[in-house]
């Protein structure tokens, strides 16, 4: 097969775990994540697998997503969750009294619970072992990523700090996987020139950039997005299809946005009376999203109308075929134009499927039975493709993002600037530490030694924390932008006392206390952030 689509998902999930109180608003994302979109995901591509359907899959599944999935205390509380939700859709049974939403409650919550029998029994709560297993197969394939989701170009200024979030992500991926990754996502899809050097001296084979980080490099080929090129440094590059995407991603002009699906906004958990949400909620009264819904987004005469999974379901099936369609007649079209090998690599947030878009895990599975009909071409992942892949364009990518604009406006504007030259004069501090025990070493006692390298540990978790892209982008948003900041100030206040604990015997109840709070990266090298030469 010469024609290819591949399909790549970023899964993540920033570190929100909160162990000082029974469940939160912040875990809450965590674990709607994992039961509105990983848990489908896994039950749909393992059914495929098992009835022979041919399908290949890309995803890459974040450091702080990976080490929560692993965390027992986030396991336990993820059962918990679906158990919150499985009440509170028993509940709406027994409260809806209009016909239609009485059935819907009643399907939500009979696929609740078989969604807990996946989590429990099929899996044991380890949904890292259930990727693993279709690895295993030859399916998907995997892919290491930053290790706290930080934006690297905007960290150049600090080389260490790139350093760090490139090392430990490979770290942790080979700790989870058990072999070195082949391919790097890069948070937001954000590239430099720079970063060439550095994933290829981590042994990275490939990442992927927006379709413009190729088109707009000097001297383009002409065949940009739809085949790869390789940087002067050896590192293959993918371009992100921009309009085969849009087809899956826009709510505007794609297919979330057809009136016959599922009303994202039109949540039990914004729409019912508190009392009914009590449960739910626990001790707070802030309202959140629970996951029962039970309007589409058409309106007739100013009023919502009820969900039909009928009508949802038609609607899936024309989307799918349409997609289809689309690929197969570009592919062919560009394999006519002379391109050998033609591919057309569409990305995602992994969370679009099942929970931004209720329908579009569904929507997947139709896409991955119609191309197994069809023939005329086929799914494939980039290592697939560099595999059997004809010669490639030599190609110098330019500097890129898939956040608004196309670069890095999302993450510089006044709500969030103040960010990076925090971040940046910490990693100073840390790398002065870092030397300073290294010249100093012969006048420490090994006592003073093990105590600095402690504190650089935590040090360095705290400082990595703080870079999240997810901050500055929920700064651009007027009701997240309190939590955003106060996430950053808190890791880099926390990075500061432990500063402090380095100069002074005492202290170690604080530097146990936060060790215990955020279990992330156990092993992280105490000299990580050692000054770059």
């Amino acid at each position: 097969m010469s024609r290819h689509c591949a399909l790549v998902l970023h899964a993540h999930v920033p570190w929100v775990r909160n162990p000082e109180v029974p469940h939160s608003l912040e875990e809450d994302w965590y674990h709607s994540a994992l039961v509105e979109t990983h848990l489908p995901l896994l039950e749909m591509l393992h059914r495929l697998r098992d009835e022979g359907v041919p399908w290949k899959l890309t995803i890459n599944l974040s450091p702080p997503l990976v080490a929560q999935m692993q965390d027992r205390l986030m396991k336990r509380r993820t059962l918990a969750y679906i158990d919150r939700s499985i009440k509170l859709a028993r509940a709406e049974v027994e409260r809806s009294k209009q016909a239609g939403v009485s059935s819907l409650a009643k399907r939500y919550h009979e696929r609740l619970v078989e969604l807990r029998l996946l989590f429990i029994d099929r899996w044991q709560g380890d949904l890292l072992r259930a990727y693993s297993d279709l690895y295993d197969s030859g399916h998907l394939e995997t892919t290491a990523s930053a290790a706290t989701h930080g934006l690297l170009p905007l960290l150049m200024r600090a080389p260490e700090a790139v350093q760090a979030q490139i090392m430990i992500g490979v770290r942790q991926f080979v700790k989870c996987f058990g072999r070195m990754p082949r391919g790097f996502w890069l948070p937001e899809c954000a590239y430099a020139p720079a970063l060439s050097q550095i994933l290829r001296e981590a042994d990275i084979s490939w990442t992927v950039v927006e379709e413009h980080g190729l088109t707009l490099a000097p001297h383009p080929h002409p065949h940009f997005p739809n085949t790869p090129g390789v940087t002067p440094e050896g590192l293959y590059v993918f371009g992100r299809d921009q309009a085969a995407s849009s087809q899956i991603w826009s709510a505007d002009n794609g297919y979330p946005g057809d009136p016959r699906y599922r009303d994202f906004m039109r949540d039990v958990g914004l729409d019912a009376p508190l009392e009914n949400l009590r449960e739910f909620l626990g001790d707070s009264n802030d309202r959140r999203f629970t996951g029962l819904r039970y309007f589409r987004s058409s309106q007739r005469a100013g009023e919502s109308e009820l969900y039909s999974f009928d009508l949802a379901a038609r609607a899936i099936e024309e989307h799918a075929t349409h997609f289809v369609n689309s690929r197969g007649a570009q592919l062919a079209e560009l394999e006519d134009r002379g391109v050998e090998q033609p591919v057309s690599l569409c990305a995602f947030d992994a969370d679009l499927f099942g929970h931004w878009w209720y329908e579009g895990i569904p929507f997947l599975e139709k896409v991955f039975r119609k191309v197994a009909a069809r023939g005329d071409f086929a799914f494939t992942t980039p290592n697939d493709h560099l595999a059997s892949g004809p010669d490639l364009p030599e190609v110098e990518p330019v500097s890129s993002s898939w956040g608004e604009g196309g670069y890095f406006e999302t993450w510089t504007r006044d709500e969030n600037n103040w960010i990076m030259p925090e971040i940046l004069d910490r990693s100073a501090q840390a790398s002065h530490l870092v030397k300073m025990i290294q010249q100093n070493r012969a006048d420490l006692t090994p006592e003073t030694i093990a105590r600095h390298k402690r504190c650089l540990r935590h040090m360095t978790r705290e400082l990595l924390l703080s870079q999240s892209s997810d901050w500055g982008f929920l700064m651009n948003n007027e009701s997240s932008q309190a939590y955003a900041t106060n996430r950053t100030r808190e890791h880099l206040d926390n990075f500061d006392a432990i500063r402090k604990l380095t100069l002074s015997p005492n202290g170690d109840g604080l530097l146990t206390e936060l060790e215990t709070r955020t279990p992330i990266f156990e092993d992280v090298p105490w000299n990580i952030l050692e000054p770059q030469q």
